[in-house]
């Protein structure tokens, strides 16, 4: 071990913070598939364009924006409006979009369960709180996929794309866009706009990129990559910052993706 890597270590905290800062920023926001809700003002716009960008960010992130944006123009560029007002021909041209295995089949779907919450709730995040009002994480997203797929006529295919604790899954897709709803901050990459959530009540979106990085910095010991492993890094960021711990996504994803750490030849060259 490097005397540079033993300073590293022994001031984690620090080094972290200052990643946290250098990606936390507006400029993080264009290649990011964030992008895609800041392309709108109104609430529930946010809320499904996020959701969405979310459920579809795996491959190439120019992929993922470039798809949602697609989507976005078969939705006549206003999500919310087209969900609560669409006829059944407007449905057509949605026939024909595709991402990787999300197809038409699931984007009728969350159509479909979209018009049937917002006509009941203003915001997406009630979908989350349990009936009796206490949020867990564990209970919150278990309680999301099962109200999700509470319609009759759900496709049993389209339960792949939305992930729940109970199925040992990190859930990084939902945690990463409960992230963007709830954080709050100055720094104009999350967007804060939910209240029942707390920030301090978020884990970590744990992707590969992360997982790497926090494991070569010692912050994970489990061996598989599970929900149990995410919640783990969670509360080892919370020794760092208990209110907000899932601000060091911005650092070990930065790390991971625009750095190249978790790579051993990286590390090699550095340590």
């Amino acid at each position: 071990m490097t005397r540079w890597y033993r300073f590293m270590i022994e001031n984690l905290k620090s080094f972290l913070d200052s990643k946290v800062a250098q990606y936390n920023r507006p400029q993080f926001i264009e290649n990011d598939p964030v992008s895609i809700p800041h392309l709108f003002t109104k609430k529930q716009d946010i809320e499904i364009m996020g959701f969405w960008a979310a459920t579809l960010a795996w491959g190439q992130r120019v992929t993922i924006i470039n798809k949602c944006k697609e989507l976005i123009s078969l939705m006549d560029g206003a999500p919310y409006d087209f969900i609560m007002n669409h006829e059944e021909p407007d449905l057509k041209k949605l026939l024909r979009f595709k991402h990787r295995t999300f197809n038409d089949i699931d984007t009728l779907y969350f159509i479909s369960f979209f018009r049937y919450h917002y006509k009941r709730c203003d915001s997406l995040e009630d979908a989350f709180i349990p009936a009796d009002g206490n949020y867990t994480p564990f209970r919150g997203l278990g309680g999301f996929r099962d109200y999700f797929f509470s319609l009759p006529d759900h496709p049993h295919r389209t339960m792949k794309h939305v992930s729940s604790p109970s199925q040992k899954s990190t859930c990084k897709r939902l945690n990463m866009f409960l992230r963007w709803m709830v954080r709050k901050d100055d720094c104009g990459v999350d967007f804060g706009i939910w209240n029942k959530i707390k920030p301090s009540e978020l884990i970590m979106p744990c992707d590969l990129h992360v997982d790497r990085v926090a494991r070569k910095l010692k912050l994970i010991t489990r061996k598989q990559t599970d929900w149990q492993t995410a919640v783990e890094l969670t509360d080892k960021l919370k020794e760092f910052d208990p209110n907000d711990p899932v601000k060091y996504d911005f650092a070990l994803f930065g790390l991971g993706i625009e750095e190249r750490w978790g790579s051993g030849a990286v590390f090699q060259d550095m340590f």
